[in-house]
């Protein structure tokens, strides 16, 4: 989109299940009977967009994950830091709470792996995400993605026009 468009994306973090305790739990205890439907179902979607994506079947609690991608935003390697825990998750089902596993991803994005050690859980970050959590609720985001563009709000993956139309709404340009 910001290919195309005039547009700026600013990236919020969002516990979508807050009260998912360390350790996670399991899809099964979430969704008592659907939890391997919903996998098949997410990977089954992901292989609609030519995505091969490995759907972990537990839910992991996010909160530190959340906490280094605020610290790699100020470190200006967000963008970095994103990708490679993406990657990490959806694609190796690797555990995004391992404090080994969110250093080595740190490193891969250009970071150094003690600083978000030290990011994970610093109060100074978990209280950007309590910040973060209370504006997603005054915003009555309940969905992610969670997109908000002018006056328009896109909710969940949606086809590229659903998107456009809504950058078209808010009078954003077309780059020539």
């Amino acid at each position: 989109m910001q290919e195309e468009y005039d547009v700026e994306v600013e990236w919020k973090g969002f516990e979508l299940n807050p009260e998912t305790p360390r350790g996670g739990i399991s899809l099964d205890q979430l969704f008592p009977g659907r939890g391997e439907a919903m996998r098949a179902h997410a990977e089954q979607f992901g292989r609609s967009f030519g995505v091969s994506l490995k759907v972990p079947a537990r839910m992991s609690n996010t909160r530190r994950v959340l906490a280094v991608t605020e610290w790699a935003k100020d470190q200006g390697r967000f963008q970095a830091f994103h990708q490679a825990a993406m990657e990490a998750y959806w694609r190796r089902g690797e555990d995004l709470e391992s404090p080994d596993v969110l250093a080595r991803l740190a490193e891969q994005a250009g970071l150094p792996g003690e600083g978000a050690r030290g990011a994970m859980d610093s109060p100074e970050y978990q209280a950007r995400l309590d910040t973060l959590r209370d504006e997603a609720r005054r915003d009555s985001v309940r969905g992610i993605p969670t997109f908000f563009i002018g006056k328009t709000r896109v909710v969940g993956c949606q086809p590229y026009e659903a998107f456009e139309q809504a950058v078209q709404l808010a009078g954003a340009r077309r780059r020539q």
